[in-house]
C-alpha cells in the first residue's frame, strides 16, 4: 500500500488492529467472509431449492410490471398471470389493491407447480393514499421522526392493499438542483441523509413483517445517481473511490445498519461502469464488504439498457453481467429469465451464482411471511387517508416548512377582520403533492387548497383570490386584476412555484427561476408598497435573487402533499412557528452550480479583496441561502460551546471513545418555537483534502420563551475519519487538529478547537 501521509495513519473500521495500523477493507471483507451465515428460513430454502427446476428458479429473478392505471401500456396480464402460472415469475410491480393482488396470488400459489407466492412491489415515495410532503421538504424538518411517521402511515395503507414491498427510501446524496430527482432525496448532505434513510427504514420496516402493517423497504439508487452531469437524469457519474465513499455510500450503509431488505441500482455509470453490471459496488462493497444478505433489484429495464450504455453487447450478454455483478432480480426486462439457460450451458453464469440470487429472494418471501399468509384481508384494506394519517401529514408538512426572509414582522398574519389577498397560480390550486405521488391517491385525494384554508383559518377576514398568471405561461393579462387586488387588501400573499410535473424523475431543469411570468407577478405586487408574503411550492432549490430583495417575508413550504393548504395556513397565522432548516444551499444562479456546503479548498480559496482566487467576477461565491438556514417567528442566542475532552487518544476513539459539545440554546423571543442546533467539524490538514466543514449531528428543540437548555451533540472516529482513494477501502484517522464549530446553520462562527493524539 502506498504510504499515504506523513503522519500517524489510524483504522476506525471497527476490526482489531494495532495503534497506528492502516486496515483496509479486504481485512474487513476476509473476516466477514470468513464466517458461515445462516439465516433463519434457509433450510426452508434450501429444501425449496432441491425442488426448482432451473426455469423456476430463473423464474424467481424476474419481476414483471402489471398493466393499469399506474403505468398505463406498461405490461401485460394476460402476460403476467401466464408466468404466475407456470412458476415463471418472481414478483410484480405497479400492482395495488386487495382484491387485485390477492387473485393474482392465487394463481402463482394454487396453479403453479411448486406454489411459491409472489411478490408485489409498489413506487411508495411519500405515501400511498395519505401523501406526505416530498422527501426534500421531509429533510428540511431535520427531524427523522417525521421520515420514520411517514413510513408507518404508508407502510400500513399499503400492506393492507396487498403491497409487500415499496421502493423507498431514495437516499441520493446530491450537489445537483438542476436534477429533477433532488426532490425525493434528503439533499447534499450524507449525514443528514443518513439519519432519514435510517428512521424511514425502521418505519417501514419496524420490528418484523408478521403483523401486516409493515413492509419491506429498498434502499436505493445504488449508487453515486446524485452525482449525474448537469443534472440530466440518467446520466454519467464520474466519480473517485474516495469520494464514493466519503460522500454517496454513507446514506446505503446506514439504511443496511438499520436492517433494510432490499436495494435498488442505479441507472448511472460510476466511472465508466454502468451500476447494474459494476460488480465492485454491488458485490465487492455491498455484498462482501457489508455483508448485505438481502436482495438487489434492477431499476427499470436497467439490465437491458447495458446494451445503451455500450457495455453489453446484447441482451445475454446483459445479463451475464448484471448477474454475476450482483444483480438478483430483473425488473421489467427479461434477459435473465430467457437467456439464463443458455448462459448456464456456455458456462457464462454458474448455478451456484442463480442459487445465490433465488435464495436471497425466497428469504425475503419466508421473513414477510408469504408462504404462511399469502393473501391479505380484502375487508380490512386501508382504501383512504384515516383521519389521524392526515393529521401526522399536515404536522409534517408544517414542520417541513423553512421561514426564509420576514422583515418588518409581516408574519405571522393576523387573524383578525380586515382584508386579505392571495393571489398566483397555486393559490387555488390542488397541484401541491409532488413528485411521485401514487397516481390512483392523486386522482382521488388531491391536495387541500391554500385559498379553502386561509378562509378557514380567518373566517372573519375578507379574503379574495386572483389567480394572476398561469403555473407556466407567458400569459400576464391577471397581472392587472391581481395587483388592484394587492392594492385593496391589507396584506397579500402570492403562492408560487413549480408544478409538480417540473420535478422529480426525468424532470431536469436547465434554468432554476419561477417558470413562466410569475416573477412578474412577484415584481408587480411589491411595486403597490403594500406589505405581501411570498409562498413557495416547488420540488428543488429555486433561484430568487431577482426578486427577493423586494419581497419582505418568503415562506419555503416545498410540495408539502395531502394537507398542503391547511399545513400552509397553520404557519402563515403562527398556530406552527416555523422551524425547519435548509437541507440544500440555494444558488445565487445557475451559472453558479455546483454550491454546496461541504466543498473542498482550494489552495486559493475564494477572497473577495484578491482577484487570483477561486470565485466569479460577476457574484458573491457564497450560495444566496445556505444549508441549514432556517428562521423563526421568535429568536434564539447560543451559548459558547464547550468539550468534553479537549484531545483523545486515536486507539480510545477506534475502540468507540466518543468527545461531547455540550451548547446552552436560549428562546430569546416571545413566542414558543424550534431550533436545530448543529455541529460541524472540519479536518485543518489531511493526506486527502476534506471539505471545509460536515455536518456531524444535530438535534431540534422546542422552547417555550426565556426557556433555556443545554444540547450535546456527540461525534467519535467514524465523523473525523476519511476513505482514502484506494479500490480497496481504507478508512482512516490521523493524529491532528480539528475545528468544531456549532451554530443554526453551516454558516455558524463558534468554533473549538479539538485533537486527534
Amino acid at each position: 500500500m502506498p504510504q499515504l501521509g506523513r503522519r500517524a495513519l489510524l483504522s476506525a473500521i471497527g476490526v482489531t488492529a494495532a495503534a497506528g495500523a492502516v486496515v483496509s477493507a479486504p481485512a474487513a471483507r476476509a473476516s466477514v467472509a470468513g464466517r458461515a451465515r445462516r439465516g433463519p428460513y434457509d433450510d426452508r430454502v434450501r429444501a425449496l431449492l432441491r425442488r426448482m427446476t432451473f426455469a423456476e428458479k430463473l423464474g424467481q429473478l424476474q419481476q414483471l410490471p402489471w398493466s393499469w392505471e399506474l403505468n398505463p401500456g406498461s405490461g401485460e396480464t394476460e402476460e403476467v398471470e401466464d408466468a404466475a402460472r407456470t412458476g415463471r415469475l418472481g414478483s410484480v410491480l405497479s400492482i395495488l389493491g386487495a382484491r387485485r393482488t390477492n387473485a393474482l396470488q392465487r394463481i402463482a400459489v394454487e396453479e403453479s407447480r411448486l406454489g411459491i407466492p409472489l411478490l408485489f412491489g409498489l413506487d411508495v415515495i411519500h405515501g400511498l393514499w395519505t401523501t406526505f410532503p416530498i422527501p426534500l421538504a421531509q429533510a428540511a424538518s431535520f427531524d427523522p421522526e417525521v421520515a420514520r411517521t411517514d413510513a408507518e402511515v404508508s407502510a400500513r395503507e399499503a400492506r393492507s392493499s396487498g403491497v409487500h414491498w415499496v421502493f423507498s427510501p431514495m437516499m441520493d446524496v446530491t450537489h445537483e438542483p438542476r436534477w429533477g430527482r433532488i426532490a425525493e432525496s434528503s439533499g447534499e448532505d450524507p449525514h443528514l441523509t443518513s439519519r432519514f434513510a435510517a428512521a424511514k427504514v425502521r418505519g417501514y420496516q419496524g420490528d418484523g413483517y408478521r403483523d401486516g402493517r409493515t413492509v419491506a423497504a429498498c434502499a436505493k439508487h445504488f449508487v453515486a445517481y446524485g452525482g449525474a452531469e448537469g443534472g440530466r437524469d440518467y446520466n454519467t457519474v464520474d466519480v473517485s473511490e474516495s469520494r464514493l465513499r466519503n460522500l454517496y455510500l454513507p446514506p446505503f450503509k446506514a439504511a443496511l445498519d438499520a436492517g433494510v431488505a432490499t436495494v435498488m441500482a442505479s441507472f448511472n455509470t460510476i466511472s465508466g461502469v454502468p451500476a447494474h453490471g459494476n460488480t465492485h459496488t454491488l458485490t465487492d462493497i455491498l455484498k462482501q464488504e457489508w455483508g448485505f444478505d438481502g436482495t438487489v433489484v434492477s431499476d427499470w429495464a436497467g439490465v437491458e439498457e447495458l446494451i445503451a450504455h455500450g457495455f453489453a453487447e446484447d441482451g445475454a450478454d446483459a445479463a451475464r453481467l448484471a448477474l454475476n455483478a450482483g444483480v438478483d432480480m430483473e425488473m421489467t426486462s427479461t434477459h435473465l429469465r430467457s437467456e439464463g439457460t443458455a448462459l448456464l450451458h456456455a458456462g457464462r453464469i454458474t448455478r451456484r451464482r442463480v442459487d445465490d440470487a433465488v435464495t436471497r429472494v425466497l428469504r425475503l418471501k419466508f421473513a414477510l411471511g408469504l408462504f404462511e399468509e399469502p393473501y391479505v384481508e380484502e375487508g380490512a384494506e386501508i382504501s383512504a387517508p384515516a383521519p389521524a394519517a392526515r393529521r401526522a401529514a399536515r404536522t409534517a408538512a408544517a414542520r417541513s416548512m423553512v421561514l426564509l426572509k420576514n422583515e418588518g414582522g409581516v408574519l405571522p398574519l393576523s387573524r383578525a377582520a380586515g382584508t386579505l389577498a392571495l393571489v398566483g397560480p397555486f393559490a387555488d390550486s390542488a397541484d401541491l403533492l409532488g413528485t411521485w405521488a401514487v397516481p390512483a391517491a392523486a386522482e382521488r385525494f388531491p391536495s387541500a387548497k391554500v385559498l379553502d384554508a386561509v378562509r378557514a383559518a380567518a373566517p372573519d377576514a375578507k379574503v379574495t383570490y386572483v389567480r394572476g398568471v398561469a403555473p407556466d405561461g407567458s400569459d400576464t393579462s391577471g397581472v392587472a386584476e391581481a395587483v388592484a387586488a394587492a392594492r385593496a387588501a391589507d396584506v397579500t400573499v402570492v403562492v408560487v412555484g413549480e408544478p409538480a410535473a417540473l420535478s422529480g424523475e426525468a424532470a431536469a431543469r436547465s434554468e432554476l427561476g419561477l417558470p413562466g411570468a410569475q416573477e412578474e407577478l412577484i415584481a408587480a405586487v411589491a411595486r403597490t408598497g403594500k406589505p405581501f408574503v411570498v409562498v413557495l411550492v416547488n420540488g428543488r432549490p429555486l433561484t430568487v435573487g431577482g426578486w427577493l430583495d423586494s419581497a419582505p417575508a418568503v415562506l419555503e413550504a416545498w410540495h408539502p402533499g395531502l394537507e398542503a393548504g391547511p399545513a400552509i395556513a397553520d404557519v402563515l397565522f403562527g398556530a406552527v412557528n416555523p422551524g425547519g432548516k435548509l437541507p440544500v444551499s440555494f444558488p445565487r444562479s445557475v451559472g453558479q452550480l455546483p454550491v454546496h456546503y461541504n466543498h473542498e479548498s482550494t489552495g486559493r480559496p475564494a477572497d473577495p479583496d484578491n482577484a487570483f482566487t477561486s470565485k466569479y467576477l460577476d457574484l458573491p461565491s457564497s450560495p444566496q441561502f445556505p444549508f441549514g438556514f432556517g428562521l423563526s417567528y421568535t429568536s434564539f442566542a447560543l451559548g459558547t460551546p464547550e468539550l468534553s475532552h479537549g484531545s483523545v487518544r486515536a486507539a480510545a476513539l477506534r475502540d468507540g471513545a466518543r468527545v461531547q459539545v455540550s451548547v446552552s440554546v436560549r428562546n430569546t423571543g416571545g413566542r414558543t418555537g424550534d431550533e436545530v442546533v448543529q455541529l460541524y467539524v472540519r479536518d485543518r490538514a489531511a493526506s486527502i483534502v476534506q471539505p471545509v466543514r460536515r455536518l456531524v449531528a444535530f438535534e431540534r428543540v422546542t422552547l417555550e420563551p426565556g426557556q433555556e437548555r443545554t444540547v450535546r451533540l456527540g461525534f467519535g472516529a467514524a465523523e473525523l475519519g476519511f476513505w482514502t482513494d484506494d479500490p480497496d477501502g481504507t478508512f482512516l484517522l490521523e493524529e491532528g487538529t480539528f475545528d468544531l464549530y456549532t451554530g443554526t446553520s453551516s454558516a455558524g462562527k463558534d468554533a473549538l478547537a479539538f485533537r486527534v493524539v
